[in-house]
């Protein structure tokens, strides 16, 4: 059975609604897993070039100008930073948004545990760091254990293959959205500048003029890519971080009519992030030079342990303890086919925090030394949650009745 048809069952097992809901997410799901791999790739890349004998070509390409706009000029690293990422922002936001209308966000009691478990995992990493920073110069950091990485957690999932019940992806992947949500949020509120208020005005415009042309009906893609980078330049000199006024643009995309012009846009720009945007973010922002002592100064840094403590001790009990309190007390429903451990090896996995890790890490710190010792914990407790959530995830998978995993709400075996 494809992964399209096991989504399939369990998202609608029954009804037409299941080629508008599941096959989207598949395919999501699908574009993350293989967009891991390249991630990876881009990130071994990046870390043998700032070890190698031409690690001083690695910084002065990304010092080299790239945007030159009035009033703020971009280097290449910035233009990554402000420019790419921002379009990744928006096709998270209308990923975001799809699943609030139409997808597992959209009924309250299926949404209910996955939301719950994103807030746990969440809050108790963000503590963790917390408490051993306290009082050091890498107390601002507390956001950076926060957040999963989509395409690394659901390309370590899909590893297992059938030994990972469908169900147990979606609770994954609407978890990861609801954090993407919740990550989006604090870099709003927490990591922003002084706000310049004639730009944001003039954004702000930008966004309801979007708003008011899409209520109409009407669609044109060169004009709201004109307007749109107007509205990204605007915030960008607002003091926000430019790269929010991607999310801000997902939510102007029509939506209406049989075939929502946001769901195609999505699938039109989804490879793109995926497999360009996000890769070449890592080849700019992965390249740490691990010589001279650096390793041994972020083995003993607040920051390093801040970090890995948090993703891997921090995700797994945020979340599985989160879940397992909301299936406990009847707030949120179990997914099927899956057991207690399943639960625990998805909160281990959730501690691959990379991509957006990293991100918040470049928000939070503006010394080398300190993004330097945040990017090794990220690295190291990536590495080390997916090991673990690897481990848990196969050893209940043996532990499964034989069709356990492949039995959704409303097949045959489950009645």
């Amino acid at each position: 059975m494809s992964l399209v048809s096991r989504l399939a069952a369990v998202v609608h097992p029954r009804g037409p609604v299941v080629g508008r809901v599941a096959r989207p997410l598949a395919r999501f799901l699908e574009l993350e897993a293989a967009s891991g791999l390249m991630l990876l790739g881009a990130t071994a890349i990046a870390v043998a070039w700032a070890n190698s004998p031409w690690s001083s070509s690695y910084g002065h390409l990304l010092h080299l100008t790239a945007l030159p706009l009035p009033g703020v000029e971009l280097d290449v690293h910035g233009a990554v930073d402000d420019g790419l990422m921002a379009l990744f922002f928006f096709v998270v936001g209308l990923e975001i948004r799809r699943e609030l209308v139409a997808g597992e966000l959209r009924d309250r009691r299926t949404a209910a545990l996955p939301v719950i478990a994103a807030l746990g995992g969440m809050v108790v990493p963000a503590m963790i760091y917390a408490a051993v920073n306290a009082g050091h110069p890498g107390a601002r950091g507390w956001g950076i254990p926060m957040a999963t990485d989509i395409a690394f957690a659901v390309g370590v999932v899909s590893l297992l293959g059938r030994r990972v019940p469908p169900a147990l992806t979606v609770f994954l992947l609407t978890a990861a959205v609801v954090d993407d949500l919740g990550a989006i949020a604090v870099i709003a509120v927490f990591y922003t500048g002084s706000v310049q208020f004639v730009w944001l005005v003039a954004a702000v415009a930008g966004l309801l003029a979007l708003w008011w042309i899409g209520r109409r009906g009407w669609w044109n893609p060169l004009f709201f890519a004109v307007l749109g980078a107007l509205i990204w330049y605007a915030t960008l000199r607002s003091g926000l971080h430019a790269t929010l006024a991607g999310v801000a643009l997902a939510m102007v995309v029509p939506r209406a009519g049989p075939e929502p012009v946001a769901d195609r846009v999505e699938e039109r720009w989804h490879p793109w992030t995926s497999y360009v945007v996000i890769p070449v973010f890592a080849l700019a922002n992965a390249g740490v030079a691990l010589g001279g002592g650096v390793v041994g100064d972020a083995l003993s840094s607040r920051v390093t342990w801040g970090v890995i403590l948090g993703l891997v001790v921090g995700k797994t009990v945020g979340v599985s303890l989160s879940a397992a309190l909301a299936i406990r007390t009847g707030v949120g429903r179990r997914p099927s086919g899956t057991s207690g451990l399943h639960l625990l090896g998805v909160g281990m996995v959730a501690g691959i925090g990379f991509t957006m890790s990293i991100f918040v890490t470049l928000l939070a710190f503006d010394t080398a030394e300190l993004v330097d010792e945040a990017k090794i914990g990220v690295f190291g407790a990536s590495i080390l949650a997916a090991a673990l959530g690897l481990t848990t995830l196969w050893l209940a998978g043996q532990r499964a009745t034989p069709t356990s995993a492949e039995v959704g709400p409303g097949s045959p075996a489950s009645t």
